[in-house]
């Protein structure tokens, strides 16, 4: 297994190379899953004035770099990056 079960973070390998990217990786995924706050769940398009860290709920009819992401939580951390929620999430 090469990712966790629940919110598919990368595992750390044996004689893996370059094993801050994959820290890095996971980290970066809780940085925005812990305390989850979201912004709006009723946009279908990436907002012009997002800023990194910022969490959404990708609405239907999804377009631009939400296109197919509907009822993903987006947000961003220099590019847009997306996760599906799992049963018993919270947010605020």
């Amino acid at each position: 297994m090469s990712t966790t079960p629940n919110f598919e973070f990368p595992y750390i390998l044996p004689s893996q190379a370059q094993k801050h990217v994959t820290h890095n990786e996971a980290i970066a995924v809780l940085d925005a899953l812990v305390h989850l706050t979201i912004e709006s769940a009723s946009l279908a398009s990436p907002p012009e004035t997002a800023v990194d860290g910022a969490c959404y709920v990708v609405a239907a009819d999804a377009t631009g770099d939400w296109a197919g992401r509907t009822g993903e939580i987006a947000w961003r951390d220099g590019n847009w990056r997306f996760l599906a929620p799992r049963t018993g999430m919270i947010a605020g």
